[in-house]
């Protein structure tokens, strides 16, 4: 078990994309309307919706890339889908950065960051 870390940072990116798509694709439009109002007056204000169905597809792909590299490390030890599952992670997290950097949500930015750590950590150890 010597990818072990490995195995729970990509189990705990794959809880939080799968999660937190399904919550986009289950209540599309009151996340819509939530963030139509958090991106008023910003340079998203006309794009939220195209923004949300991108992220959403961004978190789901993300999701599912830590799930497939979770079962090639456990087959086979190989790391190539958990590193593309980390990359999109840090890519996905940083977009969603620069949102809410755009929206002056510095206590969002803030959180984002928290869950950015373990992304890049996974990152480093799956290269």
């Amino acid at each position: 078990m010597e990818n072990l870390a490995s195995l729970f940072v990509l189990l705990f990116l794959a809880i939080t994309f799968l999660q937190s798509g399904y919550d986009k694709f289950t209540d599309f439009k009151g996340n819509l309307s939530w963030l139509t109002e958090h991106f008023s007056g910003t340079l998203f204000a006309n794009n939220v919706s195209i923004a949300l169905k991108i992220i959403l597809l961004l978190e789901i792909v993300t999701g599912i890339l830590c799930v497939v590299g979770i079962i090639e490390i456990s087959i086979s030890g190989g790391t190539a889908f958990g590193k593309y599952g980390a990359c999109l992670s840090c890519i996905t997290l940083l977009m969603l950065l620069f949102g809410q950097r755009i929206a002056k949500d510095y206590d969002g930015a803030r959180t984002i960051v928290i869950y950015l750590i373990p992304a890049l950590m996974g990152v480093y150890w799956l290269s």
